[in-house]
C-alpha cells in the first residue's frame, strides 16, 4: 500500500486540502454539495487506528503547548463544559477557475474575494476543560517525546514573522479574524448568514473579561475551543468525556502588538468579543473524536485474558488495605468496595438505577480530621476523578455548586456540582454547625440532596431551569445520619485503630486501579433461579419486619449487582446473595 503523500502529523491541513482536491477532481461540485466530508477523517482514521499513528499524535496541555506548532495535530482530553451553538464559516471558495477549502481551519490558504461561488456551512462549538478533579496519575507521563520537543522548539526559532506586514496566512475566516466591513462578512449578511460577531456580540459587555471556569482554579487550568464538524449533536453532550484529534489552532504572539486604539477599531478579531481570543484559549479543528470513560485514564489490563482466581486475588488485597485505611473496620471496608463499583447503569421513571451513596456516621470531630483526609487521600490514589467539599454553613452560603447561564458573557459558569461521568465526591458534614442559612444556602442544600437522590444537578438558565443528568459516586462524612444527603446506606463508623495504613507500591495501586474500573464496566444479569430465590427471601424479610420498603429492596438488588462483580462475575450466585444478607445484617446490627 502506498503511503500517505502528506505529513498527517506536522501538516494536517495538507492532508485535507488534497483528499478535496481529489474529489473535486473526481466530480465532487461544492457549489451544490454539502459540508460533508469527503474523505478527509476517513484518511485520518487510517493513519490514527489502522497505521497505530494514534500513539505519535502529541497530547495538547499546558505543558505541551508553548512546544506544538500552529496548524499540527494533536490530541485534548477534556469535558464538554458549555456549547456555545453553531459558527458559520466560508466553507468553500473559488480561486480563479480552481475550489479551494478552508474545513478545519481558520486560515485561509490563498487569498479570497468576494464570490457568489462562496460556500457558507457550519461548525459546532464547544467549550471543553481538563477534566474536573483529574488526578496527577491519570495524566499523561509524557505529552511529547523528547525528539517532538526539540524538533518543535527548533521550528519556532526558524518562523519568521512580521507584524508590520500581514500576509494572506493570517487572514483568518469565521470567529477568528474575519473582520466587521470586510466583504466576507458584508457577504453573509446579505445572504443571510448572521457571523459569529452578529450572533454573540450583542450578548457582551465592551471591556469585560468573564473567567470561563469555576471558583476552583484547577479545573479550568487549560481550556480549549473544539470547533467540530458534521457530527450529530447527540454524539457530544455537556459534560461527557472525549479525546479530540484534530488540528491546532494557537498562537500566543498574536495580541502581543495590538494597542488599544486597535483594539476599539473596525479590524476587532470576533474572538476578543466573546473572551476567547486565540492568543489565550487555543482552538483545535476537531477531525476526529471519540468518548473516555474511567477505564481509558487507567493503564492497561494486567492479565491478557479473564483469570477468575486473579480477580479474586486482587480483590483481597484492596478490600485489606481499605480495611486498613478505615482503621481496621473490616465491615465498612466491604461497603465501601461496593460503593466504588457503583455507577448509575438505567433511570427508569426517574430513579437513578444502579447508584450506592454511602453515608458513614459515628465520626467525632477528632475522627474525622483523620479519616476525612486518609480517606480522601486514598481516593485519589484509586480514582481518576476525584473531589472533596467541605460541607460548613459558610460554605452553604457562598458557593456556586449549580452551574448557571450569563447572557450578559454568553457563557454558562460553571459550578462545583459540573462534575464528569463517574467522578467520586466525599462531602466531609463533620463541619457543620448550627446556623442560617441565606437563599444561596438553601438553593445549595436542595442542589446536593437532589445529586443524592435523583444524580441530577438543576442548572440555571435565568428564565428556566433544566435538570441534567449525573453520575457521581457520593460517599458523605457525618456524625449523625446526614439530614441534607439522604444517601442509599447509612452505617455507623467503627474503627478500632487510628495508625497509618502501610504506603503501597505504584504498581499494586495500578491493578487496583484496573480492577475498579474495569469491573465497573461489567455488565450483570440474575438468573430466573436466583431472581425466585431473591423474591423469597425479600418477602420473608419484609413478614418480618414491615418497615421495609421498595427502596431496601432495591439497595439489596444494587448490593448484590455489586458484590458479584467484585468478584469479576456477571451473574448473581447463592454465594454472593448470602454475602449481601450477611452484610446486610451486621449492618442493621450497627444501626440499632
Amino acid at each position: 500500500m502506498v503511503g500517505l503523500p502528506y505529513d498527517c502529523l506536522a501538516n494536517p491541513l495538507g492532508a485535507v486540502r488534497l483528499t478535496f482536491e481529489k474529489a473535486v477532481s473526481s466530480g465532487l461540485n461544492p457549489s451544490t454539495s454539502t459540508a460533508a466530508d469527503w474523505g478527509a477523517v476517513d484518511l485520518f482514521r487510517q493513519f490514527l487506528f489502522d497505521d497505530g499513528g494514534l500513539s505519535q499524535v502529541p497530547i495538547l496541555n499546558a505543558a505541551s503547548v508553548k512546544y506544538l506548532l500552529a496548524n499540527s495535530l494533536v490530541r485534548f482530553r477534556g469535558m464538554i463544559q458549555d456549547m456555545l451553538g453553531n459558527e458559520v464559516y466560508v466553507g468553500a471558495y473559488k480561486d480563479g477557475s480552481t475550489w479551494r477549502t478552508n474545513k478545519f481551519s481558520d486560515v485561509c490558504q490563498f487569498e479570497m474575494d468576494m464570490s457568489p461561488d462562496m460556500k457558507f456551512w457550519e461548525r459546532r462549538l464547544l467549550y471543553c476543560v481538563p477534566v474536573p478533579g483529574l488526578n496527577s496519575w491519570a495524566e499523561p507521563v509524557e505529552a511529547l517525546s523528547n525528539q517532538q520537543r526539540n524538533f518543535a522548539t527548533q521550528q519556532r526559532e526558524k518562523r519568521p514573522r512580521d507584524d508590520d506586514d500581514e500576509t494572506v496566512d493570517h487572514m483568518e475566516l469565521g470567529s477568528n479574524q474575519d473582520c466587521e466591513d470586510s466583504p466576507i462578512t458584508k457577504k453573509m449578511r446579505e445572504e443571510g448568514h448572521p457571523s459569529s460577531s452578529s450572533m454573540q456580540q450583542d450578548t457582551v459587555k465592551e471591556g469585560t473579561t468573564p473567567s470561563f471556569g469555576p471558583p476552583d482554579s484547577e479545573i479550568n487550568s487549560f481550556p480549549c475551543l473544539v470547533k467540530v464538524y458534521d457530527s450529530p449533536e447527540s454524539d457530544l453532550k455537556l459534560n461527557e468525556i472525549f479525546e479530540f484529534i484534530g488540528v491546532l489552532n494557537y498562537d500566543p504572539e498574536l495580541s502581543l502588538n495590538k494597542d488599544e486604539s486597535d483594539m476599539q477599531s473596525n479590524d476587532l478579531y470576533e474572538d476578543d468579543l466573546v473572551q476567547l481570543p486565540p492568543s489565550k484559549v487555543p482552538r483545535i479543528h476537531c477531525l476526529v473524536h471519540q468518548k473516555l470513560v474511567a477505564l481509558d485514564f487507567v493503564d492497561g489490563s494486567p492479565m491478557t485474558e479473564s483469570n477468575p482466581s486473579m480477580i479474586r486475588g486482587i480483590r483481597e488485597g484492596l478490600l485489606s488495605h481499605l480495611t486498613a485505611v478505615l482503621g481496621n473496620d473490616g465491615v465498612a471496608a466491604q461497603f465501601l468496595l461496593l460503593h466504588l463499583l457503583s455507577q448509575v447503569h438505567a433511570r427508569v421513571d426517574g430513579v437513578a438505577v444502579g447508584k450506592f451513596s454511602l453515608n458513614f456516621t459515628n465520626f467525632s470531630k477528632e475522627t474525622a480530621s483523620v479519616f476525612s483526609k486518609r480517606l480522601g487521600l486514598t481516593m485519589k490514589e484509586l480514582l481518576p476523578f476525584t473531589k472533596q467539599m467541605p460541607l460548613a454553613i459558610e460554605y452553604l452560603n457562598s458557593a456556586s455548586l449549580a452551574p448557571k447561564k450569563d447572557y450578559q458573557a454568553n457563557k454558562l459558569v460553571p459550578g462545583a456540582l459540573q462534575l464528569a461521568e463517574g467522578s467520586h465526591l466525599i462531602i466531609d458534614e463533620t463541619l457543620l454547625q448550627a446556623g442560617t442559612l441565606n437563599p444561596t444556602g438553601v438553593e445549595n442544600a436542595r442542589s446536593l440532596k437532589n445529586l443524592t437522590e435523583l444524580q441530577q444537578v438543576e442548572y440555571d438558565f435565568q428564565y428556566y431551569k433544566m435538570e441534567m443528568k449525573a453520575d457521581v459516586q457520593l460517599l458523605v462524612l457525618s456524625e449523625g445520619k446526614s439530614n441534607i444527603l439522604p444517601a442509599d446506606l447509612v452505617l455507623p463508623f467503627q474503627p478500632s485503630s487510628t495508625s497509618s495504613s502501610e504506603i503501597v507500591d505504584e504498581a499494586i495501586l495500578q491493578t487496583w486501579r484496573w480492577y475498579l474500573a474495569f469491573l465497573r464496566s461489567l455488565s450483570h444479569l440474575i438468573s430466573p433461579e436466583m431472581q425466585k430465590v431473591v423474591e423469597e427471601d425479600l418477602v420473608a424479610a419484609r413478614q418480618a419486619d414491615r418497615t421495609l420498603g421498595s427502596q431496601d429492596f432495591s439497595r439489596l438488588l444494587t448490593m448484590s449487582r455489586l458484590m458479584s462483580l467484585s468478584f469479576g462475575e456477571t451473574s448473581l450466585s447463592m454465594e454472593h446473595w448470602q454475602m449481601v444478607k450477611e452484610l446486610e445484617r451486621l449492618r442493621k446490627e450497627r444501626v440499632r
